[in-house]
């Protein structure tokens, strides 16, 4: 029988969409997934206070990396790390994250909660209480590199994941970012919190660590302690009047480190407690306060 040319189109026709549909069919065949999908978690949490001063402890999973301002940071063997925040800490901060395999990498970044400070101004300060004397500076400046050098280990041990307690008992005398301007000039603000106490009273280690540092008369601060809690977190105790440790050794939370005094350029007896946070040439201070329990220091 003879097909019309209607007949002849659509047979053509037809074949051309059977043609068409086995060729596709052939690409999803031929192409199969040969890459094994990317499973490598980047899971990554952080607690603490997301402000100027504050203390970030982070979880990561276990094998990856993480990097800020471009270094790595120490992290536990079950991925626990710190970052400490400046007392004028930028806005943001970014963090980059590497999979254990390597695989992918993510970044990550964090806004950073301003602090207002109380700013003391006062005019018509004698130059002589302004202007330190040569000498003094020269020794400071010695005694200065000495309490860095102590602040620069980078143990492993995780004390900071313990908590931190109040080292003494008294009225807060001083807080954590403060600063007095003398005749327009500003004045290194206070980097601690000062509580106030009579000569002699205890001070005890707000937590574990390693002693790295026990002079008992440096220019300004007098009786000097620093307690290394680990991945560069340290704190540092001010004023001292008498220290019940040496560098070397180890001490628990709550365990006997010192006792309070009116050493170095003071004005009257108080214990003025310091940290630290070290990050390759960066150490920033963070504010101890936001560390322990609210009213934690009152005498009961």
């Amino acid at each position: 029988m003879q097909m019309t040319i209607r007949q002849i189109a659509m047979s053509s026709l037809a074949a051309l969409y059977i043609s068409v549909a086995c060729l596709n069919i052939s690409f999803a065949w031929a192409s199969p997934s040969t890459v094994e999908p990317n499973t490598a978690s980047l899971n990554f949490t952080v607690t603490g206070d997301l402000k100027q001063g504050g203390l970030l402890i982070g979880q990561l999973d276990a094998g990856s990396t993480i990097y800020y301002k471009d270094r790595p940071l120490p992290v536990t063997a079950d991925g626990r790390f710190i970052i400490g925040l400046d007392r004028d800490a930028p806005s943001l901060i970014s963090l980059k994250i590497i999979s254990a395999d390597q695989s992918s990498s993510k970044l990550h970044e964090l806004k950073v909660a301003p602090r207002d400070y109380a700013i003391q101004r006062i005019e018509g300060v004698a130059k002589q209480y302004v202007s330190p004397d040569p000498a003094q500076v020269k020794r400071s400046r010695k005694e200065s590199a000495m309490v860095r050098a102590a602040r620069k280990q980078q143990r492993q041990q995780k004390d900071f994941l313990d908590g931190f307690i109040w080292p003494a008992k008294g009225p807060i005398s001083g807080v954590f970012g403060s600063q007095r301007v003398y005749n327009g000039e500003p004045r290194r603000p206070h980097y601690g919190v000062d509580v106030a106490a009579p000569v002699g009273t205890p001070v005890i280690a707000p937590a574990a660590g390693l002693v790295t540092l026990a002079e008992p008369d440096l220019f300004f601060s007098g009786g000097t302690l620093i307690v290394d809690h680990g991945h560069g977190l340290s704190s540092t105790f001010l004023h001292l009047s008498k220290l019940l440790v040496a560098p070397g050794d180890t001490v628990e939370q709550g365990d006997a480190i010192a006792e309070i005094g009116a050493t170095g350029r003071v004005t009257g007896p108080h214990l003025d407690w310091r940290m630290n946070w070290t990050h390759g040439k960066h150490s920033v201070r963070i504010d101890p306060q936001l560390l322990v329990a609210v009213n934690g220091n009152e005498k009961k």
